[in-house]
This record gives C-alpha cells, sequence and structure tokens, in this order.
C-alpha cells in the first residue's frame, strides 16, 4: 500500500534504479530525476551493448515504471533543480546516485588533438548516441587505435574499436598483464578478438600532423620496481626507451572522478578530498539527516553489483527513518 512520503532519486544508474525499485515495493512515491536524455546511467553509456542489451536494461526500467516509479529526463539536479527546490516540491528523503562521469587524464603533450578523447567520451557517443551510424552522432574513427589503460573501460573501448572497424587496435598499459585491474575474463575477450597488449609502456606525448589531428604516440618502456601503497609493484620509466608509434585514434581509458555537480551545489555536505560524498558505511546517509548516497559518487569508481548493493542498503534504512518519523 502507498504511504504518501514522497522521495527523490539523483541519477538513474544502477544504484538509482535498483533504491528506487525497493523504495517503490515499499510504498514510497518515487521520482528518478536523470541528466541524459536515456535512463539508465552506465548501464547506457558505459557498457557496450554486446556486453550488456539495451533492451534487457529497458526491461528493467519499464517493471519499475510499472511500480509507479516516475521518471524525468534531462533534469540536471544543482542545475535545473536544486536541493532546495527538492525540498519546496514535498520531497521528505533524497537519494544521491550521479556516479563518476568525469573522466582523468594524464595531463600529458597532445592530449588536446583531435582524435584523442576519452573512453567516456568515446563510450557514450557510440552506445548512447549511437554514433557510427548514418546521419547520427559523429564519432572518428581510424585504422589503428590506441586504448591507454588496463581497467573493464579500457577492455570495453577496445572491443568496441574493433566493431567500429578498426583494423589494429593497441592496448597500451604501464605495468604487466598480470597488474591489471580489469577482470581476466574481459582481457581473455580482447585478446580472443584480437587486441594487441602492449604491456610495460606508458604514453609520454601526442604527436599531431598540420591539421591538429594525432598521428603518433611516443611511448616510455617502463619496468617495474618495489611495489607502491596498492600492493602492486610501481613501474619505473626505462631510460632512454622511448618509441613513436603511428596512430589515428587514441581513447584514454584511465580512470574517473566523481561527478562534483551535486556534491558542490548542496551546502554543508561532507565531501572527501577525492569528491566522494561521505557516508555512514552501514546505513549510507551523509551528514545531511534526509540526504543518503551510494554508487561512484561515494566510492569514486567501483562495480555496477556493489552500487546495488548501495542503493539497497540505503533504501532500507531511509524507509526505515521515514516510516518511523
Amino acid at each position: 500500500p502507498k504511504n504518501g512520503i514522497k522521495v527523490a532519486v539523483v541519477g538513474s544508474g544502477p544504484s538509482g534504479l535498483s533504491f528506487a525499485g525497493d523504495m517503490a515495493k515499499k510504498g514510497f512515491d518515487v521520482t528518478v530525476f536523470e541528466a541524459l536524455h536515456e535512463i539508465g546511467g552506465v548501464l547506457k553509456y558505459g557498457i557496450p551493448e554486446f556486453r550488456l542489451p539495451n533492451a534487457v536494461v529497458d526491461h528493467e526500467i519499464e517493471g519499475l515504471r510499472k511500480m509507479g516509479v516516475d521518471f524525468q529526463k534531462d533534469v540536471l539536479i544543482g542545475r535545473t533543480i536544486t536541493y532546495d527546490d527538492l525540498h519546496a516540491m514535498g520531497f521528505k528523503g533524497i537519494f544521491v546516485g550521479s556516479g563518476a562521469g568525469f573522466p582523468r587524464f594524464m595531463n600529458i603533450p597532445g592530449e588536446n588533438l583531435n582524435g584523442v578523447m576519452s573512453s567516456n567520451e568515446y563510450l557514450t557517443r557510440i552506445n548512447l548516441m549511437q554514433a557510427g551510424r548514418g546521419g547520427d552522432t559523429p564519432v572518428i574513427t581510424g585504422d589503428t587505435v590506441a586504448v591507454v589503460g588496463g581497467g573493464n573501460t579500457a577492455m570495453d573501448s577496445t572491443r568496441t574499436a574493433l566493431r567500429m572497424g578498426a583494423k589494429r587496435v593497441i592496448l597500451v598499459y604501464r605495468r604487466s598483464e598480470a597488474e591489471m585491474p580489469a577482470r581476466l575474463e574481459e582481457i581473455g575477450h580482447a585478446k580472443e578478438e584480437g587486441v594487441e597488449l602492449m604491456t610495460l609502456h606508458n604514453p609520454v606525448e601526442y604527436i599531431g600532423d598540420e591539421k591538429g589531428r594525432v598521428r603518433a604516440m611516443k611511448v616510455q618502456r617502463m619496468e617495474l620496481g618495489e611495489p607502491d601503497a596498492s600492493g602492486r609493484r610501481s613501474p619505473i620509466p626505462v631510460e632512454g626507451a622511448i618509441e613513436e608509434i603511428p596512430v589515428d585514434v587514441v581513447i584514454v581509458a584511465v580512470g574517473v572522478s566523481p561527478n562534483s555537480l551535486v556534491p558542490r551545489s548542496i551546502d554543508g555536505l561532507e565531501v572527501s578530498r577525492r569528491g566522494t560524498i561521505v557516508v555512514n558505511d552501514e546505513s549510507m546517509q551523509s551528514n545531511i539527516s534526509d540526504l543518503y548516497a551510494g554508487g561512484d559518487i561515494v566510492r569514486g569508481g567501483a562495480t555496477v553489483i556493489l552500487a546495488m548493493g548501495d542503493g539497497r542498503k540505503a533504501a532500507q534504512n531511509m524507509a526505515k527513518t521515514l516510516l518511523e518519523k
């Protein structure tokens, strides 16, 4: 039965969707606000169709709609609607699951050349905007594509580049294959499909042609030294070992940062040095009593499974608090 209490969800990724589903089941009136023009967050813009078909995501979203969850697209919380507006609209609890959609770069020369882009931009153009289909969003393609990084997003980028028609895809990673953070399965798929691994190499510069398009990358050979704080052996440059590789496109997949828009727009919210929202691990509650958060905006970069768990935990605790009032 409905209890008439309104709760708002910021972001329609895995944490927001699982929170919304649980709250709807408990009888709350749930509205999800999404900044993009499609619901699903990273499930839509980040994870390629060949790994998670959009039809599967849409089916789940349809299920939530049938439960009475209201989805509002193209709404940027912190800009279009503020935290105070949400209160004025009668929302008694707010869950922030706005993710880590800010790409990181390496700050090396040539990163602003045309043809050098973040994995975030590359995958979003293709997955969300259907780039590459005639008359749709443009995306830069080329015969030789280099992807920088060693995580799952790097693997998704290499495999997407092959599907977009690249003849040669090189994965450049500064440590050895054993240190790659990507799941073994994903590395296996990439290799099977023909991705070349260039491990123990780190880009130091991108070189452009006279039109400002990338044409080559300079890579520095590395060797592994002593273990660093993460327990992995840290890569050290091998002196004088630099080579130049011709490339048409470079995709930088060296990690993401939390989206700072929501945390910055809320006065008094406790935010970590990394820009994540600080929450109580048990309840997912922030230092503002009616605001809970989960997923990458709290973790800084994790998995869909962990994000979903955060959403469910937050729902359980917020529901308990709101129903006791």
